[in-house]
């Protein structure tokens, strides 16, 4: 019998194989959908495609990287980081690849999962780890007459790079973070590039550039160097916390600073206004883009706030009546979150399925294990999401955490785990009662919030969850 089937190769998954690897536990295999490893860094392919957080701090603290070509890596590179990292540490004998999980059941008499894959395999082992991420199932916008048109389309997590934009009549419906990354790279090309916006975002410049040599060659030859600078960058995401507190001051530093940078580069006051969020800040992902503003202000492209009547055989259609003629129609309109572990048929104690148990929005002890769903931990799991820090430090935390779970499974013989429901219950009334004094909880269209709860966001600091994670309560737990 397997000690644990880990699904998912992204930052999560790899990073758990090679603490588990790290703990002795070799007995594991990671189930890939795909090909190739890399999740989200895989998929996302679209032109300009980057992290909006510093490579040095979006990388595994274990292994430091010293050639990073841009201080905000693009999409390649993360993918060949990912790709060293899963060679170095030996992790291709583990993955088994085409292997698209569909769902899995816990066998309570014997104490092990046993999983599905969508080519009918059947996979044992004692525990499940799930590390498919939040962003993982692209959200598909519905408009009347879409189904007519007549030119190329896609949503921006499934690029057509076979379609030439040189030239051509392009909408982008969505304003978020991809489109910020790709807007700036397709709008040279295009005859006309309308941009539909139905909210303006909160936006601060990412100040990008590439690496010197010499700023390479000192970092491999002093790697202390950038564990210093990972420390540095770690420090001002947590201060970036305290503009998802609903205190006013911080709030208002952090509003002006982004106003600040929008009135730089945005000269016309009409767009300007357009830009000007009409939410506080933090309630929503801030952006990061040192271009997106100035391809806002070429003259082929156009910021529309009009919402869609309809989308025609030839273009789109607004509600004031402007007809828009297009070739191509690119859909940035991001990820569906909810519900959670979405599509996947878990069942844990009893048959009970996990969809069931979080009717009322997911939740989860310290977004790693459920009650009633024994030797099952999740990566990215409920309440871990951050807005102001890289979702690589949680992933450590919750990698060495479950490490240490499965390690005690192994040397005392049990058979399974799972956190008390008082545990869980308490946990996520604190959760709850901290996420009231955030700004995720002013508004109610977000993706951090499903049913007007907030199921995505960690309250606190990463440093907390660190702490919090670091060693493993087994007081709150079920042991059989």
């Amino acid at each position: 019998m397997r000690r644990a089937i880990i699904i998912g190769t992204g930052f999560s998954g790899l990073g758990m194989g090679i603490k588990l690897k790290e703990a002795g536990i070799h007995d594991f295999i990671i189930l890939e959908k795909a090909g190739e490893i890399g999740g989200t860094w895989r998929e996302n392919t679209y032109p300009g495609a980057e992290c909006d957080i510093p490579s040095a701090l979006y990388s595994f603290s274990f292994e430091p990287y010293s050639r990073w070509e841009f201080k905000w890596s693009h999409q390649p590179q993360i993918l060949d980081y990912l790709k060293h990292c899963t060679q170095k540490y030996g992790l291709y004998p583990h993955i088994h690849f085409h292997k698209e999980m569909t769902g899995a059941a816990f066998q309570a008499k014997e104490g092990f999962w046993r999983v599905r894959t969508k080519d009918g395999a059947v996979y044992e082992a004692q525990s499940l780890i799930t590390a498919i991420g939040q962003l993982h199932y692209p959200r598909r916008a519905a408009f009347k007459g879409q189904e007519t048109f007549e030119g190329e389309s896609w949503h921006s997590a499934e690029w057509n790079h076979e379609v030439s934009l040189k030239g051509k009549n392009i909408a982008v419906i969505g304003n978020a973070a991809s489109a910020v990354q790709f807007v700036p790279q397709i709008a040279p090309l295009a005859k006309k590039l309308s941009v539909f916006q139905r909210s303006a975002n909160w936006m601060i410049p990412k100040q990008d550039r590439p690496y010197y040599e010499w700023e390479k060659k000192l970092a491999k030859q002093f790697p202390i160097l950038l564990k210093i600078y990972r420390q540095r960058i770690w420090l001002t995401g947590g201060l970036m916390f305290f503009l998802m507190k609903k205190d006013k001051l911080p709030k208002k530093l952090g509003e002006a600073y982004a106003k600040s940078f929008l009135h730089q580069t945005i000269q016309d006051p009409k767009l300007r206004q357009k830009l000007t969020p009409d939410y506080p800040i933090g309630a929503k992902r801030i952006l990061f883009s040192d271009d997106y503003y100035p391809a806002l202000n070429r003259k082929n492209v156009e910021l529309i706030t009009d919402s869609i009547q309809e989308i025609r055989p030839k273009g789109i259609l607004t509600k004031g009546g402007k007809e828009i003629p297009l070739d191509v129609l690119i859909y940035s309109t991001g990820f569906q979150t909810n519900p959670f572990l979405m599509g996947l048929d878990i069942q844990g104690l009893g048959g009970k399925s996990i969809q069931k148990a979080w009717e009322k929005g997911a939740e989860s002890y310290l977004g790693i294990t459920t009650p009633d769903f024994p030797n099952l931990f999740m990566m990215y799991g409920p309440n871990t999401n951050l807005g102001h820090n890289s979702i690589v430090i949680m992933s450590e935390c919750q990698a060495q955490y479950i490490t240490q779970c499965i390690s005690t499974l192994k040397k005392h013989g049990f058979k399974s785990m799972r956190v008390k429901p008082e545990i869980n219950e308490a946990f996520n009334e604190e959760m709850q009662a901290r996420l009231q004094d955030s700004v995720w909880d002013l508004i109610s269209d977000s993706w951090y919030k499903a049913d007007g709860k907030v199921t995505n966001n960690w309250p606190g600091r990463t440093m907390e969850y660190s702490q919090r994670t670091r060693k493993v309560n087994y007081a709150a737990f079920q042991f059989e």
